[in-house]
């Protein structure tokens, strides 16, 4: 009975999309929203959408766009709005709340948006590897993994590199994974080698957290130990 169904939290795979339009005749829409705003931000609708964006801003919402060095295309995302919280409430001050600066909120996300007004995610401001003084988006190399090995589960973190600054570390379950297969992968999806992890960690258990998401977290504390045991 459903008629609309719209998919937040993470990227929207493409055989999700598959499956809900092939057996159910549902096209799932995306979107992008955050807790600290009420809690849609932007989403595709049937009339107005783009592939790989999470849609336009809801009525209402300013938006601003801070550079982040080493980061040609958009920058950090802050939100203005009636949708945006009243503050945070913090441990040491239980009864007072911590107003955004001027209600101005950050999401803490990289995105580019388009001439259109359709928003384009390109990461977490922390999920972004600083190698050799570029910038590499981590959710870029899992997307582009993602696509050669959609039934594995794979997820990148960084850590510090005497020499580069950073390098990437590859937690995953699939035996398949070697850097020369990556090599192919990221040469056929027009990826700079940059992203290519230094190190590949093959798990049958990958850090995962209550809700099913990859645990970030514990995979670079994974990673960090791999380097010194």
């Amino acid at each position: 009975t459903l008629r609309i169904v719209a998919g937040g939290a993470e990227k929207i795979k493409e055989e999700t999309r598959k499956v809900w339009q092939e057996k159910f005749g549902v096209r799932v829409l995306e979107g992008y929203g955050a807790t600290e705003c009420a809690s849609i931000i932007s989403v595709n609708t049937f009339f107005h959408q783009k592939n790989g964006s999470v849609g336009r801003l809801l009525p209402g919402i300013q938006y601003n766009l801070i550079p982040v060095e080493g980061i040609k295309e958009g920058g950090e995302l802050w939100l203005k709005g009636p949708n945006v919280m009243k503050g945070y409430m913090r441990h040491n001050k239980p009864l007072e709340l911590d107003p955004p600066e001027e209600g101005w909120y950050d999401t803490g996300d990289i995105v580019d948006v388009d001439s259109d007004g359709f928003i384009f995610i390109k990461g977490r401001c922390k999920r972004f590897a600083k190698i050799g003084g570029e910038m590499v988006s981590l959710l870029a190399v899992e997307q582009t993994i993602a696509k050669e090995f959609p039934e594995v589960i794979s997820g990148a973190v960084s850590i510090p590199d005497a020499k580069k600054g950073e390098q990437i570390v590859l937690i995953t379950t699939s035996k398949e994974m070697t850097k020369e297969r990556l090599i192919e992968v990221f040469k056929r999806a027009g990826m700079t080698e940059l992203g290519l992890p230094t190190k590949i960690i093959v798990t049958e258990t990958p850090p995962l957290l209550g809700t099913g998401k990859f645990d970030y977290v514990s995979a670079k504390e994974l990673a960090l130990a791999s380097m010194t045991g």
